[in-house]
């Protein structure tokens, strides 16, 4: 996807242990809305559905994984820092995107069976109206304050802090940027569907739940 500020690729982060899930969730596979790829019992697992939705709406899309568990078929980028978290994936993948030309990145964690592309292009329409010198955009909670910092925009130009924070010692994500370059998209709670994610055995199954009744709704309209 091409705006005014430049290219957008997008990137999957499947690089995470599962440890409270207790196996690779990003193999689990979940009946969907719209898959298009399916096992035998009509499912797709996490992360192809994650890195299709990302491609319904951008041209490119890579997966941060770890270099021990690479994803067979995808374009992949490892961590150059492994064990740190998300951020070292983020860090990466900013990398070999500015390599690649790309402005920015649309990144999406694999474990959100249940976000949908119009979320996906609302927040791209918001880094595109968003100040100049803005590097993050990301949604949050409107009642919690919570950051998704894994369904945002980051563009390239914020490698550096990336690299110094890392540098540091710092691993969250919420703080490789400083505040004031990031700009938040608030959403409700009625709006929150989208931003379930499965860490744990008693989430997937809740997750099946959710997917079913949307996939009810689906229907009734089709």
């Amino acid at each position: 996807m091409k705006s005014e500020k430049g290219r957008v690729a997008g990137v999957v982060l499947a690089g995470g242990l599962s440890s409270r899930m207790g196996t690779d969730k990003a193999r689990l596979r979940l009946p969907g809305v719209c898959d298009t790829a399916f096992d035998s019992s009509g499912a797709a697992d996490m992360l192809f559905t994650a890195w299709a939705l990302v491609r319904s709406v951008l041209p490119f899309c890579l997966v941060s994984c770890r270099a021990d568990a690479p994803r067979q078929g995808y374009d992949c980028v490892f961590d150059a820092m492994p064990g740190q978290g998300p951020a070292a994936g983020l860090q990466a993948a900013l990398r070999r995107a500015g390599e690649l030309g790309y402005t920015a990145l649309l990144a999406l964690s694999c474990d959100l069976p249940l976000m949908d592309a119009l979320t996906l292009r609302r927040l791209l329409a918001a880094r595109d109206a968003a100040p100049p010198q803005t590097l993050v955009t990301a949604y949050r909670a409107r009642d919690t304050g919570r950051v998704e910092s894994l369904t945002a925009v980051y563009e390239v130009a914020a490698l550096p802090h990336f690299n110094a924070a890392l540098a540091r010692g710092e691993r969250k994500l919420g703080l490789m940027v400083p505040g004031e370059l990031r700009l938040f998209v608030d959403y409700g709670p009625e709006e929150s569907e989208p931003f379930f994610n499965c860490n744990c055995p008693a989430d997937l199954e809740q997750a099946r739940i959710l997917l079913a009744q949307k996939n009810a709704r689906f229907t009734e309209k089709g």
